[in-house]
């Protein structure tokens, strides 16, 4: 099946969603659309086969299998349109859509945070500023605390 728009829907980089890989079924859809919603097939279900695919690298696969673990189906993904009222622009959305799940699962983990050491002149000086704070809150009391 050719790509709609003429352009792939890349992932991230150099990889995009294999056209052949993909499967599309479509189907009537609910909502708005008049006499012509109850004829013609406007609802699209996108399914992508994770687990077989040779399009992504690797390591990609992996993080992309354990992050979408939830949402699989024996190593398939689906993604499904109805919001627009032609079923071009529903494949359109879906494809937009598995391709941001799959560039978003096959994200590399971010880096690991470093703490930083907090200068002691700024720890001093905010202990500093806070003593007076209390000191001048006790200040506004009639009665002497001690």
């Amino acid at each position: 099946m050719s790509v709609m728009s003429g352009r792939p829907h890349v992932i991230r980089g150099s990889v995009s969603l294999p056209e052949a890989e993909l499967q599309w079924r479509f189907s009537r859809s609910s909502g708005p659309g008049g006499q012509h919603v109850n004829t013609s097939d406007t609802s699209v279900e996108l399914r992508f086969d994770l687990a077989a695919t040779e399009a992504l690298p690797e390591v990609w696969k992996r993080r992309a299998l354990e992050r979408l673990a939830g949402r699989l189906v024996d190593g398939v993904v689906t993604v499904r349109s109805s919001e627009h009222r032609s079923q071009w622009r529903n494949r359109e959305a879906a494809a937009v859509r598995l391709a941001a799940l799959l560039a978003e699962a096959t994200a590399p983990p971010p880096k690991p945070r470093r703490p930083t050491r907090i200068p002691r002149g700024i720890n001093e000086r905010r202990l500093r500023e806070k003593k007076q704070r209390s000191e001048t809150k006790r200040g506004r009391s009639g009665r002497d605390w001690r």
